[in-house]
Order: C-alpha cells, then structure tokens, then sequence
C-alpha cells in the first residue's frame, strides 16, 4: 500500500500528540500581589519575566528577572512610583536588542481625562540603571495611546506598535509605529492603519524576512476580524484578513491575536466569536507570514479568549487560553502541531477570571515557560515539558 508524505506525518504527528503537556511549577521573584507578568528572550537566549508589583508605600513597581539555568537573578527595578495603567491588556513588556540593551515599555493612566493613556519608553545597557522614561509617541493630548507589543527591529533598535484614539474609542483609531533607538529615544512614528478595533492588544512577531504585526481590524461595518501587515525590503505590505470569520460586534472585545515566529515559521492564535460560536484558533505559516494554513480549533469547552502562543522546536505551536467555568475560569494550554493536530489540554491554574489576567507563553532556548496571575500569591510561573 502507497501512503502519501502529508499522510504519514500526520499520522506521525498525530501519534506523538498522545502524551500530555507536564507543567513543571517554578517559584519566581515576584511578590504577593504582583500583576501584569510577560516574557521576552536575552540576547544569550535566556528567559526574561517581567512584572508589576506592589510597594510598602502604596504604589507600584516595573520589575524583571532573569533565568539563567536553573535559578532567577535578582529582580530589578526598571521603574518604580509611576501610575501604571494596571490593567490586564495593557501589559508592560521588554525587548533585548542584539547587543544585550534592553528596552521596557509601559502604559501610564492621566489624570485629566479617563480616556488618557501614554506610553513610556526606558532604556537599559547593563539591566540595573535605567534611563528616564520618554514619551513614545508624538501626540500629547488627554486621549488613549496603548496596547503596546515591541519587537527588534535592527541591532540598534526597536519597534512598539501601539494604538491611537484621538477622537475616542468612537472615532477611527489608528494602528501606529514608533521606532526607538537603543537609548530609547524616538527615531520615527508612522501610522499603518487607519481603522482598527480600539481596545485590543497588538502583537509583533521577527520572521526571516522582517516584521509581521498581528491586530484586530474593524469594518464600517463593525467586522473585528484579525489583520496581518509584514515589513519586507524596506516597506509595509497591504493590511491582510488572517481568515475571513466575518466577526461582526458594536463594542470592542478586548481579546487579541498573539502571533511567534522562528525564522519562515509563523503561528497566530486569536479568538472570535463569529456566528455566536466563541472559539481559539491558530494557524501557521512556512513562508514568514505571506500564507497562512486554514485555522485549527484549539478550545474544548466554553472559552473566554486570551490566547497566548509561542513556537515549538518542530515548529508547531503552544497556545494558552481561558476557559469559563461553572464558579470559576481555568488557564488551559494545547500543543498543536505542525500539521494542526491538537494534543491533549492541559489545565494550568484555576481561579477568578480577572485574577487570571492574560497568561502568557514563551520559547527561551529549548525550554517553554508560562506566567499567569494568583489571586492569593501573585504571579506564577511554570515550564512547559
């Protein structure tokens, strides 16, 4: 009998997905009552958590460790006695440029207005002095500048894609781009779209031929589907529909796409809600985003959204979501493989949704880490085996 090679290795795939995911727990530096944990990747390949945390004095902190082995560095401090915006969207996050500089970002809220969001950059050459923070973008009025990602793009600087509303979440907001250098100072901003959905996080990925940012479009029409845009030979190709879910809603649902790349290798997660069926999906692409798969159902019960991926060193996926219980929601993660099989779920953490926050996945070197929020005991961490 002949088998075809798509054949084979799905049944290949589809055989090795038998064996379930092993959360490993790993305390972290993190205190009691810490919030907003994210991930990002040394210059050396070493796993980097950030986080807000509570001070004696009432205010908050931006902190970060790093793994190096089998042990955290010492926390430190990147910036302290500011008003984050301590909301579970608007996470702070860092990026480690080629040379071992690291850049944070975070949104602060204002004071004249509800709606006022700014963003902050700071800029680090050893990981412990820090420079002054600086505005991130042009525009200084009392309106919302957020829902930050930030990637490398080049050895000497840094892209944040971040959200414009200058006449409210009712008015057209813009998809923006802010290059910084590795002083953190502004080099350039430029608007990428000019109709988004207000309220929902974006989310950049480094693929072998340059940037690709993920987001949720919107329509005249109130279609929230998710758009791609890639940055190859010096220019923005057209805003593309990742998969046409036709979502349509008159609100914004705060729920994202979360997109990782390795090389040609990409996958996305998001959520949607089109024809009332609320579901995650993921797809990947082989040619660094110019294509991408048909989508893979990754739930099993009634989910909340929030995905959270990062690749896999066979280049499929692990997606992390939350799932809504009968009293309480559930952190699950999947592993979906190349050919978009899906592996067994895996229930991380339970607890209240909004302690939950976003959870958050990340590939470091060959080990694959997840963060998430405790009601009781603050930010959690564990590896992925």
């Amino acid at each position: 009998m002949k088998i075809s090679h798509s054949i084979l290795l799905l049944a290949l795939s589809a055989c090795g997905f038998a064996q379930a995911l092993k959360p490993v727990p790993v305390p972290n530096p993190a205190v009691a009552g810490s919030i907003q944990p994210n991930w990002a990747v040394a210059a050396d390949g070493s796993a980097l958590l950030s986080w807000v945390e509570p001070t004696k004095g009432g205010g908050y902190t931006l902190k970060y460790a790093v793994r190096k082995g089998a042990a955290w560095s010492e926390a430190h401090i990147i910036a302290t006695a500011r008003p984050f915006w301590r909301h579970p969207a608007e996470v702070p996050g860092l990026v480690s440029l080629s040379d071992g500089t690291l850049l944070a970002h975070w949104v602060e809220k204002g004071k004249e207005s509800s709606e006022e969001e700014t963003i902050y950059v700071s800029s680090s050459i050893d990981g412990v002095k820090w420079t002054k923070p600086l505005i991130a973008h042009h525009d200084h009025s009392p309106v919302q500048h957020g829902l930050v990602s930030i990637a490398a793009s080049g050895p000497k600087e840094a892209s944040l894609f971040w959200l414009q509303a200058l006449k409210g979440e009712d008015g057209p907001v813009s998809l923006m781009r802010t290059v910084v250098g590795a002083d953190g100072k502004e080099i350039k901003e430029e608007e990428l779209d000019k109709d988004t959905c207000s309220c929902c996080p974006t989310s950049v990925a480094n693929t072998s031929k340059g940037l690709l940012v993920a987001y949720r479009d919107h329509t005249p029409k109130d279609i929230r589907d998710i758009a791609v845009m890639r940055f190859e030979s010096g220019k923005w190709s057209t805003s593309k529909i990742l998969y046409p879910d036709k979502w349509e809603i008159n609100a914004c649902p705060v729920n994202a796409a979360s997109a990782a790349a390795k090389d040609n290798r990409v996958a996305i997660a998001w959520y949607t809600e089109a024809d009332d069926k609320p579901r995650v999906q993921v797809v990947f692409s082989s040619d660094a985003g110019t294509t991408f798969s048909k989508p893979t159902k990754v739930n099993t019960g009634d989910t909340l959204g929030y995905a959270s991926t990062a690749l896999n060193s066979d280049g499929g996926a692990f997606v992390s979501w939350i799932e809504e219980g009968a009293s309480s929601a559930s952190a699950q993660v999947r592993l979906i493989s190349p050919a978009g099989v899906a592996g067994p779920a895996l229930k991380i953490a339970e607890g209240p949704r909004t302690s939950l926050g976003y959870p958050k996945i990340v590939r470091a070197g060959n080990e694959t880490w997840i963060a998430w929020g405790d009601a009781k005991t603050g930010v959690k961490t564990a590896q992925l085996k």
